[in-house]
């Protein structure tokens, strides 16, 4: 025989359902041992036996997390002291470019300028050069980034379409070497090939070129910024794309044969699609030093004779701080050419994160 009842409530969000069986003793007195523990749970802040979790200080989970992952935050130790030894500590410098810096007051002890310390920028926007070293930064820039960066992204492509794996490493292997040249030999090879004798110059004669010394041309410097960089990053910058490549599944590749793709139509569809990820990502690394025009490079090279052209921010900064000794000046320049490197970078991540799923946060 059997009486069950159904469920009671003495308080808002209890349920409890119990049963009477022929010859079980457990009656009201299991009820009452219900009731205890609830009213118990009640006042220690839980409900049912469920301990509400709470919620841990930052400090707390902080200690947690180094005491787990100790190895891993003593080897980041270095990282994040060379950082704010070489990276933020000289932030506190920028002050200088709101000052009339003098090296016997210090930064603290020089007057602040006029125009509520904005007298340095407002003298370069000013400027008889503001426009020229802007518009050829941005020149060489833009037009290394529009020849330069697809240069390993097509080299990496065909290096993946080899079949001799010994020819490949060969190509490679000449295609690295420029990258660990010093910048100062490579301007020196550059000078030499393209003085009036040199051998760049006379395979240019002999088709009908300038026979002169090509760098002493303002419309000469352009080309040979650009082709020379080419030459010595493509094949660096293509071990990037090359370890892109083989991580795209090669049964991509064996379903578009089946589907009749050739060789063209599967370097379109899968194997760009496969590294777009990669392509993006470095793009927009390339887009943040839209204004850092390579200066070695640019100072070992250029001459009075071809400022029009040669001249950039990094080097009218090297000029007017090094020189001219104009150190606050100089130092507005320079977060000028920051501040927009942030901004562009800034703009061409949001766009990245609204047309794909990549950026870099």
């Amino acid at each position: 025989m059997k009486w069950e009842m159904g469920r009671w409530r003495p308080w808002g969000g209890f349920s409890l359902l119990f049963h009477f069986r022929k010859g079980n003793v457990a009656g009201f007195a299991g009820v009452r041992r219900a009731l205890m523990r609830y009213r118990k749970n009640r006042k220690d802040g839980t409900r049912m036996g469920n301990k509400k979790k709470k919620k841990e200080s930052l400090l707390r989970r902080l200690g947690k997390d180094l005491r787990k992952y100790a190895d891993a935050y003593i080897l980041v130790v270095p990282v994040v002291i060379f950082y704010l030894l070489f990276c933020y500590k000289p932030m506190y410098g920028i002050l200088i470019a709101f000052k009339d810096f003098s090296p016997a007051a210090g930064i603290w002890g020089s007057d602040w300028t006029t125009s509520y310390g904005f007298q340095h920028f407002i003298d370069f926007f000013q400027s008889y050069y503001f426009a020229r070293i802007l518009k050829n930064t941005l020149v060489i820039s833009l037009t290394s980034i529009i020849f330069g960066f697809p240069a390993p992204i097509i080299l990496a492509l065909l290096l993946n379409e080899l079949k001799n794996e010994k020819f490949k490493r060969v190509v490679q292997t000449v295609s690295y070497m420029p990258h660990f040249i010093s910048v100062v030999v490579i301007c020196s090879m550059i000078l030499m090939f393209t003085s009036n004798k040199g051998f760049i110059t006379y395979l240019l004669s002999l088709v009908g070129g300038p026979d002169f010394s090509l760098l002493t041309r303002p419309e000469y410097f352009l080309p040979i910024y650009v082709l020379s960089g080419i030459w010595q990053e493509i094949g660096w910058g293509a071990i990037i794309y090359l370890a892109a490549l083989s991580g795209i599944d090669q049964e991509l590749y064996e379903a578009a044969k089946i589907d009749g793709a050739g060789r063209w139509k599967q370097t379109l569809y899968v194997t760009l699609p496969g590294i777009s990820g990669t392509i993006i990502i470095m793009l927009l690394l390339r887009m943040g030093n839209v204004m850092n025009v390579g200066f070695e490079k640019v100072m070992l090279l250029y001459n009075e004779g071809i400022y029009e052209t040669a001249d950039v921010i990094s080097t009218f900064v090297y000029r007017k701080g090094l020189q001219d000794f104009q150190w606050s000046y100089s130092a507005a320049v320079g977060i000028f050419n920051s501040v927009i490197n942030f901004a562009v970078v800034m703009i061409f991540n949001k766009i990245s994160r609204k047309f794909s799923e990549v950026s870099l946060w």
